[in-house]
């Protein structure tokens, strides 16, 4: 019992700190892990040591499983020289560099050293990240030091094993060599088997509670083997997870999809914060029984000082030189220009360490020489980096005044995708229309078609006070709509006239839906807010031969739609002869019909601060 209520403490408390932070803007980790460093040193609060295999066996594998389908395949094939410098190279570069600070500060063994710098090598992407979201960084660089995490604990893993094996006296490269490819290549090996026998059973679910359950189990399934037969299960939970990420689409169901992703998301979000305050509440223990160790203190603080400079000034060290004298290639820098040099530092800067770097210290046997204060050099390194590289990051991100994601240049090209999309559901649609095809129906079908291809369009551009857009409008009475058919339906529960199946059934329909508009309106403010400055590049030969801009005919206005007496949305120009018309969101849509009749193929917006243009014939931006 006593248990479980800690158990429930512990996550309602990281839960309710995690959510504050991220209302005042403030990290995460950083936050969660000072109020366990205070939580450690109330009375009340008992002793708490974090059991490695807990953490490498119950954390590990489901934390990371939940990056790796999220992450792209298509963009970490694409980075995967930059990510493997930086999660193999930077890891045995940091070890020893580490692990000989170490060595001349403190009276242990070589190989003891170098399971430290092992130890406190990989840095975690959960509070790199964590500051990415809050602040915004290029997705190049999150990419990279997601890509990073992924690979660089199971480097660091081995390492640690290696370090721990010659301190025992068995030490030889051969072995170390054989270790590190049959952990590299044999956790891949399993990955791609387990994966792939993973999406053998997908096809055959159609349940989404079978699917998700499904899915809580690959990380383990994929762990357990590996680890078994002496390969690395975080090698093989990583490629698992990348494989059956990049396959959802063709392997599950929307509804799976959809299960899936909330409740890992959940899952993400209890382990990531619930791990950064056991860090802290375990600072008090460990540091009174490093100070206790008998080790002079002031040996015992230059140690900690020395060691996370050490860990901070290493990395960028490596990932400068890495980056830019591998473009010294001709091969290497055609396909793939070096990155500016701000990148490069924030990248280099970004190196806060977390759950893997104290688990892992752990590890160590007993009878390692100074272990206590093995175990404080990882706490302070953990904490140091938190603290020092953690409340920077985001200052060095604004000096350097590199920009995040556009939250309207994404809109742009949702809408472009939908818009693609949709012409092939059109496409679809008239080749499957059948005799016995109701026209009604497919109006209906079309015209729910062009509602949320529209709707998509009419984010961008600004709006002013007295225009309500129509995917607005609908949004407005549809939530009043809902809300009517939601209180008839709880009347109808009150009064026990209907069996409670059907009622759950009806109200998950309703819920479906409303959670549907609520979330293509997230953000919608912030979109309308910026600024498209970029153009998008397409690639069509229409777009190439258009011009940026022309002279309107009819600047402001839509002639049609002022004939007509009609009220447009937004308004687009032709590049071929400058005719402005409205969008076709508009109730005439007269700039497609413009197309149609003069065959004139690119026009671009005529909104204020958007300069993106659009190609009839081939359906791209330009």
């Amino acid at each position: 019992m006593h248990l479980a209520l800690g158990l429930v403490i512990l996550v309602a408390t990281s839960a309710a700190l995690a959510a504050a932070a991220k209302r005042f803007g403030v990290s995460e980790p950083l936050v969660l892990t000072i109020a366990g460093v205070i939580g450690s040193y109330l009375t009340f609060v008992p002793d708490v040591e974090i059991d490695p295999e807990l953490v490498l066996l119950g954390l590990l594998p489901p934390l990371l499983y939940t990056a790796a389908i999220k992450t792209s395949l298509v963009d970490f094939r694409a980075n995967k020289r930059a990510i493997a410098l930086l999660s193999v190279g930077l890891v045995i570069f940091s070890t020893f560099a580490v692990g000989a600070v170490v060595w001349l500060l403190l009276p242990v063994p070589f190989a003891a050293a170098v399971a430290v710098g092992a130890v406190v090598a990989p840095p975690d992407a959960v509070a790199a990240t964590a500051v990415a979201r809050r602040i915004g960084m290029p997705r190049r660089i999150v990419t990279l030091l997601e890509g990073e995490s992924l690979f660089n604990d199971a480097t660091a893993l081995v390492l640690v094993r290696t370090a721990i094996a010659a301190s025992a006296g068995s030490f030889s490269v051969w072995r170390a060599g054989g270790d590190f490819l049959l952990a590299a290549g044999g956790g891949a090996a399993v990955g791609i088997v387990v994966a792939f026998l993973l999406a053998t059973l997908r096809r055959r679910i159609t349940d989404p509670v079978v699917d998700t359950t499904l899915s809580f189990l690959a990380p383990f399934i994929a762990y357990l083997p590996a680890e078994e037969i002496g390969a690395s299960g975080v090698i093989a939970v990583v490629v698992c997870g990348l494989i059956l990420g990049h396959g959802a689409p063709k392997w599950q169901s929307a509804a799976s999809r959809i299960a899936e992703r909330t409740n890992w998301q959940t899952v993400q979000f209890i382990l990531e914060n619930t791990v950064f305050l056991l860090i802290g509440l375990q600072v008090r223990v460990i540091a009174q029984n490093a100070w206790n160790s008998g080790l002079d203190h002031g040996r015992l603080v230059a140690a900690c000082v020395g060691v996370l400079l050490a860990v901070v000034i290493v990395r960028p060290i490596w990932v400068f030189p890495a980056t830019y004298m591998s473009r010294l290639i001709p091969s290497v820098r055609r396909a793939d220009p070096a990155p500016p040099w701000t990148f490069v530092a924030i990248i280099s800067w970004a190196g806060m360490r977390g759950v893997v770097t104290l688990a892992a210290v752990f590890l160590l046997p007993d009878t390692t020489p100074e272990l206590d204060v093995l175990k404080l050099l990882a706490l302070v390194v953990v904490g140091g980096t938190l603290l020092v590289q953690g409340t920077s990051l985001p200052w060095l991100v604004t000096l350097l005044n590199l920009r995040g994601p556009s939250r309207a240049e994404d809109a742009l090209q949702q809408a472009s995708l939908l818009q693609q999309a949709g012409d092939a559901g059109l496409v679809a649609l008239a080749e499957n229309i059948t005799p016995d095809t109701s026209q009604e129906i497919v109006d209906s079908l079309r015209a729910r078609l062009a509602q949320r291809t529209n709707s998509s369009w009419e984010r961008l551009g600004p709006t002013e006070a007295d225009r309500i857009t129509p995917s607005e409008e609908y949004r407005r009475l549809r939530l009043k709509m809902l809300e009517a058919e939601r209180a008839t339906v709880l009347k109808v529960r009150s009064a026990g006239t209907v069996d409670h199946e059907v009622l759950q059934v009806v109200m998950g329909v309703l819920d479906l839906e409303e959670s549907m508009i609520d979330r293509f309106d997230e953000a919608e403010e912030e979109i309308r807010e910026e600024r498209l400055t970029a153009p998008v590049i397409g690639g069509c030969e229409h777009l190439e031969a258009a011009p940026t801009t022309c002279v309107p005919d009819s600047p402001g206005v839509c002639k049609e739609c002022v004939e007509e007496g009609l009220t447009w949305v937004h308004l687009r120009m032709c590049l071929t002869c400058g005719h402005i018309a409205c969008c076709d969101s508009s109730p005439g849509n007269h700039a497609s019909k413009h197309f149609r009749s003069s065959a004139h193929p690119v026009m671009r917006s005529v909104e204020p601060g958007e300069a993106w243009r659009w190609c009839f014939v081939d359906s791209v931006l330009g």
